[in-house]
């Protein structure tokens, strides 16, 4: 057993049949399973913008950062994910640098604006005159913005495709908590961890969603399109304290009661993105952790 010794908090993606997982000094691994059964490991390693410039790593910015990187991160894995499930050219990327850009500025707009701009829209043409307090008016729009994703998430849980994503999700974190856990790693090992874990991307959605409508609520409830505008201009803030809240809340997850109490919502969340893995599934998960451990950890989680 690694007793004693300094453990990094890795995270990752679940992909099309596969796994990324990442370290904080920029190693990551993403494992994808092919369609003839065997497993392909791709490393990378480059070093993150808040440690190649570290003012961008001060509290909030890095938030801004991280958020952005990874989005542009994502689609890449995706896509190479895709390509590779589908034997295109070899597992290699094929989209250019330009329709990388293409594909995370429409993932924005859209996200945005289904998530943060349409349930101000909405809220138009509902009768609020008897809701005079800007703060309510606020938290309703925090409340259709979260029936949003949870529409959204529940309706793409139906596509079989997206439910094997939701396994490989789960694999995931089942895998980082064994890692956590100071266990081999082992399919033995993984299968007995949840599949819900408090450092998720869900539940950095779901903070998005709660510190907007607090952050929104701070500028009264001004006209339509002030509001729309506000809601475009203070999203990279938003997210930049939403990751800060997350990093605290994943640090003291187990630890302090009014943490985990905060913490439970975002984990409901999860299971609806996430889904039972099979052994095969977590073998592909371990080999993405393997893939950016240190060499002296390498030989441990075997």
């Amino acid at each position: 057993m690694a007793t004693g010794r300094k453990y990094t908090a890795y995270g990752g993606q679940a992909v099309i049949e596969g796994v990324m997982m990442k370290g904080s000094e920029g190693q990551m691994a993403v494992a994808c399973r092919r369609s003839n059964g065997d497993i392909v490991v791709k490393y990378e390693n480059q070093l993150p913008l808040t440690k190649k410039y570290p003012f961008l790593g001060l509290p909030i910015l890095r938030g801004m950062v991280s958020f952005i990187d990874s989005l542009v991160g994502g689609v890449k894995v995706l896509n190479y994910s895709a390509e590779l499930y589908g034997e295109g050219v070899d597992g290699e990327e094929s989209l250019k640098d330009w329709q990388m850009i293409l594909a995370v500025i429409l993932a924005l707009v859209l996200g945005v604006g289904i998530f943060m701009v349409l349930p101000t829209v909405v809220l138009r043409f509902l009768p609020l005159q008897q809701i005079q307090s800007s703060l309510l008016r606020n938290l309703l729009e925090g409340v259709i913005r979260i029936l949003f994703f949870l529409a959204y998430v529940t309706s793409v849980s139906y596509v079989e495709d997206i439910r094997r994503v939701f396994q490989y999700h789960g694999a995931e974190h089942k895998t980082i908590y064994c890692y956590e856990a100071k266990e081999p790693l082992t399919v033995e090992n993984v299968r007995k961890y949840s599949t819900l874990h408090p450092r998720c991307g869900t539940n950095f959605l779901f903070i998005v969603m709660v510190v907007a409508s607090l952050f929104f609520s701070l500028f009264g409830w001004p006209n339509l399109f002030v509001r729309v505008l506000s809601r475009l201009l203070l999203m990279p803030l938003v997210a930049g304290i939403s990751y800060e809240v997350l990093r605290y809340m994943g640090k003291h997850a187990g630890e302090n009661r009014i943490v985990d109490f905060f913490t439970k919502p975002g984990l409901w969340l999860q299971k609806l993105t996430t889904r039972e893995p099979d052994d095969s599934q977590m073998e592909v998960a371990i080999r993405a952790l393997q893939g950016v451990l240190p060499p002296e950890e390498v030989s441990i989680h075997v």
